[in-house]
């Protein structure tokens, strides 16, 4: 009885607690002397105001909180900050983000548009007058200047409150200075558009010129009164942002970047070949100078850069180039005090790295690169996909697997602390370490799920599908068989199966508890698995990763009686969704029913770098698009299908689900449409949220008849 009632009350918990988020410790940042770790955390596992926290000898202290501190509200915020948080998938208000000097002593945060410092070595958060709404807030490494962004220019105030200049003005409403581009934040991983010299005096400065973009339109239709927002989204096929980068001084003096062309040699042909450099995909300011990494538009080569400050010339460090695509790996590159470098390298089908002349060894698939301390390289990998580990570097040393234990392990490093993150199957915790040696914890406040998932691991045929089986706790050995829901995403650069507890975990128990057998696999094309392995869905994104699909259905239900296989249904969101969508449409004999939320139908609605990466570019391959959207294949649906999608998403808007609705309209093909209103790709409405698990549970009961 108590499983049935906690299981009653979870689509409340889950929506209550943003998805378990809340009261989670993140974003944390050590001080070069190792004695201090920033980082933002709400106040509990419902509080969705985030606070600054300061972890210093052992104890936490905040040291700002935004409910005491009062100015502007969250409604205030600047439309380019309500785009970095979406990028983001940022589920909370408050101090969301923050920058620091380069000792950790001064930091600075927006909130509600305004400008907020703060010292570590004592004192209250105080305000400054900025020129208008301020985003992304950066202090020098010295402390004494913050630069920021408002109206698209790029700002630096003294640390007092006084000098406010500017440094960069737009010349037009379609150009930003300081900002990163939508591609750039939503696929390629770069969030930021500025980067300070360690000497305090200058600023490499991305623009972005968003005038060839085409524009897209989000309104919202529960207020016609209100007039849709504009975003600049160029989807496959369509021109880019023109991205340049620059220097600039405080003192006006500005020297553009020479950004070569295009990769005119030992450039891998294809039936698409476009070598010209679109894409800025990483830029940094280290002890040695600029270092910048540029990508080609068919994602084939990248030019690791040094830049002359003085001049902006560019002189040629590394060409990674690859005849699919080239994966960014996050962190990357890096250059240790020595000038050392740290770069991606694939050698055999491992994902590796190469510290210098040293590479990682062999089945090591590499992750990220989490920082250095001195000579020390700190990155996170795995040998077994469902763990990844926290590892260093020293030629002293070698390679050293600092996180122990199954589970998913990140870090953040400085001076001799490891402050180390870990997700397992208990949960999460947060370990302090000094010189490898736990030294004490920083609390997570989130709540604790009122399911607790019990899946079963399986490696499953002859590819070896990592999955998980949950099963209802209730449910006695022999007792008959469960229709099955098959729960994944299955998508580029997200793993469901874990050695970790994650709220999408205590979501297929939840539904296991409502009577079915959840199946969650990760299939080709995720992360984890070498080279081969992730770019096996490169011009065709559904058929190998729904074969995988089904074979591990087909695998798991011959090892265990109980999956009912004349009851098969599957849901998912974003890629998930389209995965079931497209499971229904092209496999009725396998799949009876199916919920698709978020679905991007449509590939050539998605955008330039995400979707040409795996189908080329779709004047010169269209065979691809057509093979791998949904909407041309409509007529083909004999399922039940609800599709669900939020108005107000920008990332897979609206006109994928409409789309695909209308198609299936124009051929007889019955369906369901559940419209979001007000919801973004994340829904994050309490009662939508909540009462969204509980419609689609009916939904799957009555589609198999159960």
């Amino acid at each position: 009885m108590e499983d049935h009632l906690n299981a009653q009350g979870f689509p409340r918990q889950f929506a209550r607690t943003r998805r378990f988020s809340l009261g989670v410790p993140q974003r944390f940042t050590v001080s070069p002397d190792g004695a201090r770790v920033l980082f933002v955390r709400s106040t509990g596992g419902t509080d969705p105001v985030s606070r600054l926290w300061l972890y210093e000898a052992g104890e936490e202290r905040i040291l700002a909180d935004p409910p005491t501190l009062g100015g502007s509200t969250e409604e205030e915020i600047p439309e380019a900050e309500k785009v970095r948080r979406e990028r983001a998938r940022e589920m909370s208000s408050g101090v969301v983000a923050y920058a620091t000097d380069r000792e950790a002593r001064v930091v600075a945060f927006a909130l509600g548009g305004e400008l907020w410092v703060v010292r570590t070595d004592g004192g209250e958060p105080h305000r400054i007058a900025p020129a208008g709404p301020v985003v992304d807030p950066r202090p020098a490494p010295d402390g004494a200047s913050i630069a920021y962004v408002t109206g698209g220019a790029l700002h630096v105030v003294r640390t007092d409150g006084t000098d406010d200049r500017l440094l960069a003005a737009p010349e037009g409403p379609e150009v930003t200075y300081g900002l990163s581009d939508h591609v750039s934040a939503e696929s390629i991983g770069r969030s930021r558009g500025y980067w300070w010299s360690p000497d305090s005096d200058a600023l490499l400065v991305a623009r972005v010129d968003n005038s060839p973009v085409q524009r897209r339109y989000i309104a919202d239709p529960a207020n016609p009164t209100k007039p849709p927002r504009s975003m600049p989204y160029p989807a496959a096929g369509t021109a880019n942002a023109k991205v340049s980068l620059h220097i600039v001084r405080p003192e006006g003096e500005r020297v553009g970047v020479k950004i070569p062309a295009a990769a005119n040699e030992h450039h891998f042909p294809a039936a698409w070949t476009d070598p010209a450099f679109e894409y800025v995909t990483t830029a940094g300011w280290d002890s040695h100078g600029p270092l910048i990494s540029v990508q080609t538009r068919d994602q084939r080569s990248e030019y690791i850069l040094t830049v002359d400050p003085g001049t902006g010339a560019t002189e040629l460090q590394h060409h990674a180039r690859d005849h699919i695509w080239l994966s960014l790996l996050p962190g990357t590159p890096v250059r240790l005090p020595s000038g050392t470098p740290v770069i991606p390298w694939c050698r055999d089908d491992t994902q590796g790295l190469r510290i210098g002349s040293t590479p990682t060894p062999a089945g090591l698939q590499v992750r990220e690169v989490l920082g250095a301390v001195g000579e020390r390289v700190f990155f996170t990998a795995g040998e077994e996909p469902t763990e990844t580990h926290v590892w260093s570097y020293d030629s002293a040393a070698g390679f050293v697997r600092v996180s122990a234990g199954p589970g998913v392990h990140t870090a953040a490093v400085g001076g001799d602390t490891v402050v180390l993150s870990s997700r397992t199957d208990d949960g999460q915790s947060v370990t302090v370490l000094h010189d490898g040696v736990p030294a004490g914890q920083i609390a997570v406040l989130a709540e604790e799920p009122r399911i607790v998932p019990c899946p079963v691991f399986l490696t499953l045929g002859e590819r070896q599908l990592r999955s998980q089986l949950y099963l209802p706790s209730w449910y006695e050995p022999g007792s008959g068989k469960l229709p099955v829901l098959l729960n994944p995403y299955s998508g580029h650069g997200i793993q469901l199966v874990v050695r970790a507890r994650g709220w999408w975990t205590a979501v297929s128990q939840w539904f296991a508890e409502q009577g079915f057998a959840v199946l969650v696999t990760d299939g080709r094309g995720t992360p984890g698995r070498g080279r081969e392995w992730e770019k096996s869905v490169y011009g065709d994104r559904l058929t190998p990763v729904l074969e995988d699909q089904i074979d591990a259905l087909r695998e798991a239900a011959a090892h265990h009686s109980e999956l009912n296989l004349d009851a098969v249904a599957i849901r998912g969101w974003s890629y998930g969704g389209y995965l079931a969508a497209g499971a229904v449409l092209r496999h009725p004999e396998v799949f009876h029913a199916a919920i698709a939320g978020g679905a991007p139908t449509d590939r050539r609605l998605y955008d330039t770098h995400w979707e040409e990466r795996f189908l080329g570019h779709p004047d010169v391959t269209p065979e691809t698009y057509e093979r791998c959207s949904l909407v041309a294949h409509a007529h083909k649906l004999t399922r039940p299908l609800l599709l669900v999608h939020g108005i107000a998403d920008d990332n897979v808007t609206v006109a994928h689900m409409l789309r695909f609705s209308s198609a299936l309209l124009a051929a007889g093909r019955p369906h369901s449409v559940l419209p979001l209103s007000g919801a973004t790709h994340m829904v994050t409405q309490e009662d939508t949220a909540s009462n969204l698990l509980s419609l689609e549970v009916d939904f799957l009961k009555k589609s198999l008849r159960i």
